[in-house]
């Protein structure tokens, strides 16, 4: 078998795994063994892609022989390789920590029978958006994501999970009607949806068509990734939903529309003055984000606004548009997938334990519930940044970026992210001190509900993914330089998709220090 044809089963397995279990719907326990299979299938196929690009370079599989221009195309290159596996790895413990724990406050009235089917859904829509090599399949991968996540967030039908769905289902449709409006535009100013034809048809247009197209499909983006001031649906949405579903949300969500960020400001528009209003929405997403964060009362509308503000670091490096800060990006992504998804985990253990995340009303939990104050305080210390953890390390590499960037935007965005990386200690030292350290009431003590197994050991096994970019720090980081690197030199890409005469139509790249080439090796100004 052509090692290819991997490239479908992240898409093929969930979408099999989904239509299976809907069948089963009465088979609760067959539905989860199904559901886990895929999932750790997909863990398994993602580790050989990986090894896969590493060894022979970007992957294409082109859907039933047809050409790349007309017909479907899957690509993986070190990026998408690396994204599809920690997607893979979180949405399988999250799934294990869901077995355990209800969906719902009321299974009676909860339809639970297609949480599994919604679930891989979703899976397969996170793996379509990630290796989609043309811009139409992205938007399709975007809305099997969404369509999912529809369902998933007004699981139990309360009435507050409805309100919150419906404020995401509205901005979530906008986003994709702007999607799907910059799809048509691209298509009829350079006749193709293909990302690799893209990248060399939009190099030849001029600068004012370039601008107006980047911005459509930019603004769907951001969107779609929370970036301010298009967050204000996510901390109204999120905090509503059953902790798995939030986990995977805050986790994988947001990242998917930082990674569509991230291909549009490198494979399709290398030469912008985007990059500017980047970086002011990156510090406007940490200091926004940040002090909405500190204000809140409820652990779980902090951690919503934390994801907010984080987004802006991620934002920091791409706005650069530098290999330095594309590698710190690709490692901070990887960092806060994990990270975010495991306190949503945590925060889901608190609330079991608590019967409510208000904090208020917490307190206590360091003595009546010692193994869930672990499970929160190392990812909380390492959201924070406190060395030695992968955040410390990932914010270090984002600031010396911008200190080899030097220029005012960047000296301006390091000292807003260091303030942002304080507030954020202190928003955690808040929770700890209210749900931890402060008196619990009578009800909390006498609410002693044993911690299910599953759930505190999905939890524990993300907390050891999260130390192991610390442990791997060196090689994840030499990994994510080098795939910066064939992120903004574009010929690999190109290359791979539609053959290196392709690619040497290309005018336009970035070398390490930022700088836009022609294809004549002269500086080109944005």
């Amino acid at each position: 078998m052509s090692i290819e044809l991997l490239l479908a089963l992240p898409v093929m397995l969930p979408l099999g795994g989904a239509a299976v279990t809907l069948v089963l719907r009465h088979h609760a326990r067959i539905q989860l063994a199904i559901a886990i299979s895929a999932l750790a299938a997909i863990v398994l196929v993602s580790i050989i892609l990986g090894q896969q690009v590493i060894e022979h370079g970007v992957l294409v599989l082109q859907i039933g022989n047809w050409t790349p221009q007309l017909g479907i195309v899957l690509v993986a290159d070190r990026l998408s390789a690396l994204m599809l596996l920690v997607s893979s790895v979180v949405t399988l413990a999250v799934l294990v920590y869901s077995s355990a724990q209800t969906v719902s406050e009321n299974v009676e009235q909860t339809p639970v029978a297609i949480y599994h089917p919604t679930y891989l859904a979703l899976v397969a829509g996170v793996s379509m958006a990630f290796l989609a090599g043309d811009l139409f399949n992205l938007y399709v991968g975007f809305e099997v994501l969404l369509a999912a996540s529809y369902v998933l967030l007004t699981l139990g039908g309360s009435a507050s999970r409805v309100r919150a769905a419906t404020t995401y289902v509205i901005v979530s449709l906008l986003s994709s009607v702007i999607f799907l409006a910059g799809v048509a535009a691209v298509y009829s100013a350079v006749g193709t949806v293909n990302l690799a034809e893209m990248a060399v048809r939009l190099d030849g247009l001029d600068a004012g068509t370039r601008m107006i197209l980047e911005l459509i499909l930019l603004v769907a983006f951001a969107i779609k990734a929370a970036i301010f001031p298009l967050s204000a649906w996510l901390p109204d949405s999120y905090p509503t939903a059953p902790a798995p579903v939030t986990a995977v949300f805050a986790g994988l969500l947001t990242k998917v529309g930082i990674y569509a960020i991230l291909r549009l400001e490198t494979l399709l528009f290398p030469v912008s003055e985007i990059s500017t209003v980047l970086l002011a929405a990156a510090g406007a997403s940490l200091l926004i984000g940040i002090f909405g964060a500190v204000a809140q009362t409820d652990l779980k509308r902090v951690l919503s606004f934390t994801l907010v503000s984080h987004m802006g670091y991620m934002l920091f490096g791409i706005g650069m548009v530098t290999q330095a800060g594309m590698a710190a990006t690709i490692y901070y992504v990887c960092h806060h997938i994990i990270v975010q998804s495991t306190l949503f985990l945590a925060a889901g253990l608190i609330e079991h334990r608590g019967g409510t995340t208000n904090l208020i009303k917490l307190g206590g939990l360091q003595k009546l519930a010692p193994v869930i104050a672990v499970l929160f305080f190392v990812p909380a210390m390492n959201l924070a940044g406190i060395p030695p953890f992968s955040g410390f390390i990932g914010k270090v590499g984002l600031i010396e970026a911008g200190i080899a960037y030097d220029r005012a935007s960047g000296w301006i965005l390091i000292a807003v992210s260091v303030i942002t990386s304080l507030l954020t200690l202190y928003a955690i030292a808040k929770i700890w001190n209210r749900a931890f350290w402060q008196e619990p009431s009578q009800e909390i003590i006498e609410r002693d509900v044993p911690l299910p197994h599953l759930m505190g050991g999905a939890t524990a096994a993300m907390i050891g993914v999260s130390l192991l970019l610390t442990l791997l720090a060196g090689p994840l980081m030499t990994y994510a330089d080098e795939a910066a690197s064939a992120v903004l030199e574009r010929t690999p890409y190109v290359g791979a998709v539609l053959g290196d005469e392709a690619a040497e139509h290309l005018q336009y790249r970035i070398d390490d220090q930022g700088h836009r080439i022609d294809e004549n090796g002269q500086v080109v100004e944005p």
